[in-house]
């Protein structure tokens, strides 16, 4: 057993001993070599074609949308003294999500406004990215809004 352990040692020590990173002396060592960035035969560049804008993308209802949902628009704006009315929301990009109708209920002392949203029927096989994204669309109205509440009917 002794002779084994001696016999694995010494190997291991000629092993360690010829393994050194001395260069002999009859053979020069090499000068170290410039260091050189590396060869970019043609640059990557990214140039967006569509600029990111801040305004909301103005979407028309479709009709046609599956899976619909109520959504919560976030800012409604009163146009054409108040005949019209424009809504805006937080959705997602097309054809994964889509208006599918907008739903007015006037009373003589308030406005309901309830967007409805879908998939389109054209998202078939179609991998869809998760961002956020602002819609608007503008609804009419059957009489001015003045002095009455608007509410949105997607809130509880």
């Amino acid at each position: 057993m002794r002779t084994t352990t001696a016999t694995l040692l010494a190997g291991c020590l000629a092993l360690v001993t010829s393994c050194g990173t001395a260069q002999s002396p009859e053979r020069p060592a090499a000068p170290p070599a410039a260091a050189k960035p590396p060869a970019v035969a043609n640059p990557v560049t990214t140039t967006p074609t569509n600029t990111p804008t801040n305004e909301p993308k103005p979407v028309k209802p479709v009709g046609d949308a599956i899976n619909v949902h109520k959504v919560r628009w976030t800012k409604a704006k009163a146009l054409a003294k108040g005949k019209k009315i424009q809504l805006t929301w937080w959705s997602g990009v097309e054809p994964c999500t889509v208006l599918d109708r907008v739903k007015v209920k006037e009373s003589a002392k308030k406005v309901t406004i309830t967007l409805y949203e879908g998939t389109s029927p054209k998202a078939k096989n179609v991998s869809c990215i998760m961002i956020a994204i602002q819609k608007t669309t503008t609804v009419k109205l059957k009489k001015p809004l003045g002095k009455r509440t608007l509410v949105d009917g997607a809130k509880p």
